[in-house]
């Protein structure tokens, strides 16, 4: 299967070269990689460029926007420019970060994956970080959920879905929407990418709302978002982030801010969230 993979990028000069090593040393190569520079002030355009002399399958696209990084929005804006520069006899399309490496046969075990069954819809391994000279497993999200760092989607799931939406959320209203179109989703254990840098490390303190307004986005209610938000707080190691999450959810039901679903998908979503929990108390 074709695969092709967009990066977005901003300020990643220390790490782009590590993760377009790992990519071009993969078992199936790619078919195209497009990295978009966003407005990096670093050597990060320069580096890539090095790698264009060396393998054709590599592009470049030089995007200018705020330089103010706030998680969701911009990233796949970012992504967005990439997506004009895809061809269009990709099989499978990858979105991945700019910190990352991939073990070498990451992307011929994806393609299995795909390739095993049609109703899979998307695929990703783990994320795994370094402590004290150890790499262990960045325990941030449930197994059953691929990182937004590293998401591949089949060609038809992702136009099912409507793509990936500018906002924060974007990376799990992209599963629930595979789970209300019928789409598997595959998380494969065995596949473990080293995330160079924490999660979160750059956003700023305004941020710290944008969980709880995800929350609302996704059509969650605010019983589904208390649970959420205490679990994702505790998660983390910093309890009082709960806070902040439900007066994030509150801002934005004040506001009246728009939804990433229909009703319909917001139904179906709230009813999934209730199953996922009463299997997990249950068993």
């Amino acid at each position: 299967m074709n695969y092709q993979i967009i990066i977005p990028a901003h300020n990643e000069a220390q790490f782009i070269g590590l993760t377009l090593d790992s990519l071009v040393n993969q078992t199936v190569l790619p078919s195209k990689i497009i990295v978009v520079d966003d407005h990096s002030t670093d050597a990060t355009a320069k580096i890539v460029k090095s790698y264009l002399e060396k393998h054709a399958f590599i592009c470049l696209v030089e995007k200018k926007s705020e330089a103010i990084h706030l998680p969701g929005s911009k990233v796949i804006q970012a992504f967005h420019e990439g997506e004009k520069q895809l061809d269009v006899n990709y099989d499978i399309i990858v979105k991945a970060d700019a910190d990352l490496i991939f073990p070498s046969h990451y992307f011929e075990t994806i393609i299995q994956h795909f390739e095993a069954d049609d109703a899979v819809g998307m695929v990703g391994g783990f994320a795994y970080i370094e402590r004290n000279g150890k790499w262990i497993l960045e325990n941030l999200t449930d197994k059953d959920h691929i990182r937004g760092a590293f998401k591949a989607y089949r060609k038809n799931t992702f136009k099912e879905i409507g793509g990936l939406k500018a906002a924060m959320g974007w990376d799990t209203v992209d599963e629930l929407l595979c789970k209300y179109y019928n789409w598997k989703i595959v998380t494969d254990k065995t596949l473990h990418v080293k995330h160079l840098k924490p999660t979160g490390a750059n956003y700023n303190k305004a941020s710290r709302y944008k969980q709880g307004e995800a929350f609302y986005s996704l059509g969650y209610g605010f019983l589904i978002t208390t649970i959420a938000s205490l679990k994702l707080a505790l998660r983390k190691g910093k309890p009082f982030l709960f806070i902040d999450y439900l007066k994030g959810f509150l801002k934005a039901k004040t506001a009246k801010k728009e939804l990433l679903v229909t009703p319909d998908q917001a139904q179906f979503i709230r009813n999934y969230r209730w199953k996922k929990m009463k299997e997990k108390i249950f068993n």
